[in-house]
């Protein structure tokens, strides 16, 4: 499978544990709403969870880091000689979340070679990131990282496959496979059922793959096989890691190391339950009026409309057009000018809101400003990522932020 760069793995499920209190949602959800982490803990309570395994991203960069980091360490450690996991070798996880909407999303979790993957600009690797990758959001995500024995994975994969040959299938193979999870999802996640591919679902999966491939490389050119849709800071900390790491080893060493992949879940790109909502901006220790008036002397309300997003705070809502835009997405423009503007006031700074409704609450508070996107269609981002590279950072999400991925399968790293 070296060809497709994403292959089965030694996937470890937890065993004699209530799963509803060991799954916990991506650790960049919720940053500005320590709260919601809160009752995650108070949930949680004593038992086995992925909560201990994991960093919320609301503690990173805070005196807290240094020893959550190292009681996350020390509890993989121990889950792994108490035998909280079962494992299962060689082996590809059909996955069906269904989200709080009712709807179904279909997955397929295996690994992914990181030596197939760029995050720098220009990238023409087999996986790309479909945004812009921040660099200075790498090291701390290390952190964390090196010196862990386990990963859990919320790297989410698109797969460009409009006729549904790769994961579709695997929903007509359930009562043929091994149903290794099915259970409700803590605060209003929906619920996720797993099933262990046999070797039939396992070729039918691998051989679709290779007709993506194919047709891929017949267009001409680097051929993308795999957009990162969410987790793009995760995975390329693990490919920063990963570089870090062969630096040290003899060649031979490579092929067989663990950390040379990540733990990803493949999601089609066209399936009906993905939604792909805007990621909202949410600048925090501004001068509102100030900031206001920055933004429309940037953006002159005048000339034909291009473009256009909502402005909310303490209650208003204004419209700006954008007749000059600086990119072809509002996401772009705006960011743009946020960038700009941080750099001439570093007392502010800006947070990335998954959901209307919390910018509408956080932009209540006192210097808090909150920016309101149009979607971007999901039909576009092949063609630009191919096109013109990664898109502007935070552009789109995949759903809402409780209908994210959780964390359940592990894989050992070390």
């Amino acid at each position: 499978m070296s060809r497709l760069g994403f292959s089965p793995a030694e996937l470890l499920l937890p065993q004699g544990v209530d799963l509803e209190k060991w799954s916990v949602v991506a650790c960049d959800q919720y940053t500005s709403e320590p709260e919601y982490w809160e009752r995650v803990e108070k949930i949680v309570g004593e038992a086995p969870s992925s909560f201990r395994l994991i960093l919320p991203e609301v503690w990173l960069d805070t005196p807290q880091e240094a020893g959550r980091i190292q009681a996350i360490h020390k509890a993989m450690d121990t889950y792994l000689k108490e035998g909280v996991f079962r494992a299962f070798p060689d082996s590809y996880l059909y996955l069906e979340r269904t989200l709080s909407n009712g709807k179904t999303r279909r997955g397929l979790i295996g690994k992914i070679d990181l030596e197939q993957y760029q995050y720098g600009k220009g990238a023409a690797s087999l996986v790309r990131p479909t945004e812009g990758t921040v660099e200075s959001r790498i090291p701390p995500r290390m952190r964390v990282r090196e010196g862990a024995a386990l990963e859990l994975p919320h790297v989410m994969l698109l797969i460009d496959d409009p006729q549904g040959r790769v994961i579709e299938p695997l929903a007509q193979r359930k009562g043929d496979m091994e149903q290794v999870y099915d259970f409700p999802l803590m605060e209003g996640g929906g619920r996720a059922a797993g099933w262990i591919l046999d070797g039939q679902a396992r070729r039918q999966a691998e051989r679709a793959l290779e007709g993506l491939l194919e047709q891929a490389q017949s267009a001409g050119g680097a051929p993308l096989l795999y957009a990162v849709g969410d987790g793009n800071h995760s995975l390329a900390t693990a490919k920063a890691c990963w570089e870090k790491l062969k630096a040290s080893l003899p060649r031979e060493a490579w092929e067989g190391h663990p950390a040379r992949w990540a733990l990803v879940e493949l999601v089609n790109i066209h399936d009906p339950a993905l939604d792909f909502q805007p990621i909202h901006r949410v600048v925090f220790g501004a001068e509102p009026e100030g900031l206001l008036a920055h933004l429309k002397r940037a953006f002159p309300q005048e000339g034909a409309r291009v473009q256009s997003f909502q402005v909310v705070c303490q209650g208003r809502r204004e419209t700006i057009q954008v007749s000059n835009p600086t990119s072809n997405l509002a996401v772009g423009s705006l960011q743009g000018f946020l960038d700009r503007y941080l750099l001439e006031h570093p007392e502010a700074k800006v947070d990335y809101i998954h959901g209307e409704e919390t910018v509408e609450r956080l932009s209540q508070r006192e210097g808090a400003v909150g920016f309101l996107l149009p979607p971007m269609g999901k039909e576009e981002l092949f063609p630009t990522v191919e096109k013109d590279g990664a898109l502007p950072r935070k552009t789109f999400s995949m759903g809402e932020a409780h209908d994210k991925r959780f964390y359940l399968e592990a894989r050992k790293i070390q």
